[in-house]
């Protein structure tokens, strides 16, 4: 199964917010809702793959939240559940105009 089918396989089982990413979403500047993830995880893309990550194969995942922001989520799939890790609003200043690419400083 391709990695972005097994995410969205997990996802559709169940996803576990790690503390982080509940701190991260909940910032009164973000405001990402459950439903903004969910929407990112069935219709974003991937951007950045980290197959040896110390927390399991994990990537980060660029979409557009109910508003149309964008937000970045990083997630990991496990047996049966997919953890989602941090999701945010990308920095303007840390990321090309499309929010894809890491600017070099």
């Amino acid at each position: 199964m391709e990695f972005r089918q097994l995410i969205q396989k997990r996802a559709s089982q169940r996803i576990l917010f790690l503390p982080h990413a509940v701190r991260q979403m909940s910032r009164p500047d973000r405001m990402i809702s459950t439903g903004d993830v969910r929407k990112v995880l069935e219709e974003g893309e991937i951007i950045e793959d980290y197959p040896e990550d110390a927390r399991g194969h994990s990537c980060l995942i660029l979409g557009r939240g109910r508003d149309e922001r964008p937000i970045h989520i990083v997630c990991t799939p496990k047996d049966e559940y997919l953890a989602v890790i941090t999701a945010y609003i990308p920095d303007e200043a840390q990321w090309s105009g499309n929010f894809k690419t890491r600017i070099k400083s």
